[in-house]
């Protein structure tokens, strides 16, 4: 359906090298590579790229001719770069080459070959050096080679969870803070949204314990916060009596036991899968 009057319906994020992102609109919902280079006031457009940047940090090229979906997923991010140089970069002694001014945080990783317990780190010359995220955007055109390490996860010590958690909650979206309290642990996911008209409450905090040993030993059990009780009764849900107190908070435990684990295949992933069906079928 087409958009009614002049305003457009379907807006998509650009960003030239600079990495500077503007707000563009379309009344059609498909774009070819062409006109988001044309957007970006890219010329002559033949000598350009269009990458569309994914949820997980990932890049996909966009052919100029090839037509592009906005729909169904807010503001698209675009970048679009001239594509007649390469560029050179470190990642610890190893020597790499890009083909565009930009570069994310999940293509480093794929091009360095690193294992899920690895972070990456930019050296930045008279500052400190910046942790990398799969998402985070790197310009590889400014001054200098620019040059990247890999460091293990400190998780023996709770301020870290592995990449591949880190990735799967910010590509879907997950607000969350990582605590670590009494030897122990918690990821916090803030603000998830309940099964309409459940509970007391449509929103709640939920936390997840992750044990020692993790993630080749599952979190058993998980919290919320605020207590939750069934709509309309106002009981608390089976199995769900007990006050747990960390990060500061008193949470409502829920008794949800998990007995099948797959090490190196299970993750956040799972339990938070866990987490959302006991939420949906929760009863007195």
């Amino acid at each position: 359906m087409k958009p009614q009057g002049n305003t457009p319906r379907f807006p998509v994020l650009i960003a030239d090298e600079s990495l500077k992102f503007n707000k563009c609109v379309f009344d059609d919902p498909k774009v070819l590579g062409r006109q988001l280079i044309e957007a970006a006031g890219g010329r002559p457009v033949d000598e350009h790229v269009a990458i569309a940047i994914l949820p997980n940090g990932d890049f996909e090229d966009i052919r100029l001719d090839e037509s592009y979906d906005l729909r169904g997923r807010g503001a698209e991010k675009v970048l679009v770069a001239r594509s007649d140089r390469s560029f050179k970069f470190k990642i610890d002694d190893a020597d790499l080459e890009w083909p565009q001014a930009c570069i994310s945080g999940f293509v480093l990783r794929k091009l360095a070959k690193l294992s899920a317990n690895y972070n990456l780190w930019q050296e930045i010359p008279g500052q400190h050096d910046k942790k990398i995220t799969d998402t985070d955007v790197i310009n590889l055109a400014d001054a200098g080679v620019e040059r990247f390490v890999s460091l293990i996860d400190q998780t023996t010590e709770g301020d870290a969870i592995p990449s591949k958690d880190q990735t799967y909650l910010t590509g879907r979206g997950y607000g969350f803070d990582v605590i670590a309290e009494g030897g122990n642990t918690g990821i916090i996911l803030k603000s998830v949204k309940l099964p309409f008209g459940k509970f007391n409450c449509e929103i709640a905090d939920v936390l997840i314990l992750l044990p020692n040993g993790y993630p080749d030993c599952p979190p058993d059990m998980f919290y919320v916060s605020p207590k939750l009780s069934l709509a309309g009764t106002g009981q608390v849900p089976k199995a769900c009596t007990v006050e747990h107190h960390f990060g500061g908070r008193v949470w409502q435990r829920w008794s949800r036991h998990n007995n099948a684990w797959r090490p190196g295949i299970d993750g956040l992933h799972t339990m938070v899968a866990r987490v959302r069906t006991a939420l949906v079928e929760a009863r007195a």
